[in-house]
C-alpha cells in the first residue's frame, strides 16, 4: 500500500467558494504563475536583452549569474536581486514604459481570468488586497492594474532610484522568507487568504488562516499534500 499524500485539488466553484466562506479582511497574492502563467521576472530580463535596453557588459553578466542560478550555482533571492540591478544607469521612467510594453505584448495574454474575477469581487467586498512578488515593481506594478490593485500595494523586489535614475542599491527582495517579513513591515503578521504557485510562496503561504496554492509548482504540489492545502488550477493550466 502507498503512503505517498495526494493534495485535493478544486473545481473552480470550490475554489471561490472557500475563499468567500471565509470572509477575509486581508488578501495576498503572489503573482507570476499565480494571477497570470509564466515568469515575468525572467521574461522581461530576456526582452531587455533582445530589445537592447541594457547594454551588451550588462548583459554578458546577467547571462552568466542566470545560468548559474538555472546550475544551481547562484540563490532565488541573489538572482532576483541581480535581475534588477541589471537595469541600473537607467531612468526609471524609462523602466516604467519599458515594463508597461513588455506586459502588454508577452504577459497580458497569459492573465487567469478566474483570477481576474476572483480580485474583482473580493475588491468589490472591501477586501484589503496585497500583491507580493520577487519580480521587479515595474513589471508587478503594471501588470496588477490590471486587477485594479495600486501599487502602494506592491512588495516587489526594487532597488533605490535617485533622481530619477536606477541605482544598485537594492530596497528588498520579497522571495521565501523575505515575502513574510516583507508583509511584517506593512503589519500584516496573519493574512486571512494567501495565493501562491511557488515553494518560495511556502513561508507566506503558512501564516494565513487559510491558504491557496494556484498553479502549484511540483515543489508546491508535495509541500501542499503534507500541509493539508486544497490545490486550485485555473482552466488554461488545468493538469489533463
Amino acid at each position: 500500500m502507498s503512503n505517498v499524500l495526494t493534495a485535493k485539488f478544486l473545481t473552480t466553484d470550490e475554489f471561490r467558494d472557500s475563499v468567500y466562506e471565509l470572509n477575509p479582511s486581508v488578501a495576498v497574492f503572489d503573482c507570476d504563475g499565480t494571477l497570470w502563467s509564466g515568469d515575468a521576472g525572467s521574461g522581461f530580463m530576456n526582452w531587455s536583452i533582445e530589445t537592447g535596453l541594457v547594454s551588451r557588459e550588462a548583459t554578458d553578466w546577467i547571462d552568466g549569474r542566470y545560468r548559474g542560478y538555472k546550475r544551481g550555482d547562484v540563490s532565488e533571492l541573489a538572482i532576483c536581486g541581480e535581475m534588477v540591478q541589471l537595469y541600473q544607469g537607467l531612468r526609471e521612467s524609462e523602466l516604467r514604459k519599458a515594463a508597461k510594453e513588455f506586459f502588454a505584448s508577452r504577459i497580458e495574454r497569459n492573465i487567469f481570468p478566474e483570477m481576474v474575477e476572483l480580485v474583482r469581487e473580493l475588491r468589490g467586498r472591501g477586501v484589503d488586497i496585497w500583491a507580493v512578488s520577487s519580480t521587479n515593481d515595474w513589471v508587478i506594478e503594471e501588470g496588477v492594474q490590471r486587477f485594479g490593485i495600486s501599487g502602494d500595494r506592491v512588495l516587489a523586489a526594487c532597488v533605490r532610484v535617485k533622481d530619477g535614475m536606477v541605482t544598485d542599491v537594492i530596497r528588498d527582495v520579497p522571495t521565501d522568507e523575505g515575502k513574510v517579513t516583507a508583509l511584517t513591515r506593512v503589519g500584516i503578521t496573519a493574512p486571512d487568504a494567501v495565493f501562491g504557485n511557488s515553494v518560495h510562496d511556502a513561508a507566506m503561504l503558512a501564516i494565513a488562516r487559510r491558504a491557496f496554492p494556484v498553479n502549484p509548482s511540483a515543489a508546491l504540489l508535495e509541500r501542499s499534500a503534507v500541509e493539508g492545502w486544497a490545490v486550485y488550477h485555473p482552466a488554461s493550466v488545468r493538469p489533463a
